[in-house]
């Protein structure tokens, strides 16, 4: 059963959107920026992070249409962007705004990068290619993260030093160019960790929990959100051991490893979520 901060199926849908619009507008009217101790690595290709300094007076930054994070580190400020997989090489821009609402329009230019391919096969075939019962499935639950990946808590100061949340093999598996069953789909977007079933899965930062479910692809899932953008996602799971709204601290237990929804075997399927934009999990972990 899928579990929100607020019962949605009981709120009419006028409502619920009215709610959501009041927050998305009350949210992007918050501060500016965030100081934090360290940036995050920066690598300029698709699945990367841009590390971009500015005037130092931005009070937003917007990328293809999404907030970006403004960080603060030794009095200095920097935009931090999460570049998509889809990108191309070349010119990337994104917009700085002040307090009088002046924009300016800044830029930084990424490579290209080749990622491998990865041959699956799925003994589900409705989850290779699932039928009209479960794209009305489907489509609900993809709204439903779509807006938990939207959430910017300005509340939570984000971190870029994270903690492995679960012991295991990790895979260089983001931005595989994935086949299931032979058939082509999306690039993986996040880091596979093997372990067994019932491996204990802890916070790899503090957050707060913003969505958990049981999805038809991603099985048991939870959303945390760390603040200003960076959202952190944990699929496949046996157990979920938190509830939407709770605040975690990090290396606090969230859940359990397992293989539900779309998997040929147990492991923690992990995304990293910046400018809700999926970028490499690699970047982010401290050892």
């Amino acid at each position: 059963m899928r579990k929100h901060a607020f019962p949605l199926s009981r709120i009419p849908y006028f409502a619920r959107i009215t709610f959501f619009l009041f927050m998305a507008i009350s949210a992007s009217t918050e501060g500016a920026d965030v100081a934090l101790p360290r940036l995050p690595s920066s690598l300029l290709v698709p699945g990367g992070v841009a590390i971009v300094p500015t005037a130092g007076n931005a009070v937003r930054a917007e990328y293809r249409g999404e907030r970006a994070l403004l960080a603060r580190v030794e009095g200095q400020q920097y935009a931090v962007i999460g570049i998509p997989l889809s990108a191309k090489p070349g010119l990337q821009t994104f917009t700085l705004s002040d307090e009088s609402g002046k924009a300016e329009t800044l830029g930084f230019s990424i490579a290209d990068k080749a990622y491998t391919e990865q041959r699956l096969t799925i003994k589900n075939q409705r989850q290779v290619n699932p039928n009209q019962e479960d794209m009305v499935r489907i489509q609900a639950e993809s709204a439903e993260m779509k807006q938990a990946f939207q959430s910017w808590d300005e509340e939570l100061v984000p971190t870029f030093s994270m903690i492995p949340p679960v012991d295991g093999i990790r895979s260089s598996s983001f931005g595989h160019k994935r086949f299931f069953n032979g058939e082509p789909r999306a690039p993986h977007s996040g880091m596979d960790i093997a372990a067994d079933e019932g491996t204990p899965i802890v916070a790899p930062a503090s957050g707060r929990i913003v969505a958990t479910g049981n999805y038809f692809f991603n099985g048991n899932t939870i959303i945390l959100d760390h603040g200003h953008g960076l959202i952190s996602l944990y699929c496949h799971m046996n157990t979920i051991d938190v509830e939407v709204g709770q605040y975690v601290i990090a290396g606090e237990q969230i859940g359990k490893v397992g293989q539900t929804g779309r998997v040929t075997g147990p492991h923690l399927h992990w995304s990293v979520n910046l400018n809700n934009t999926r970028i490499d999990p690699a970047f982010f972990l401290s050892h």
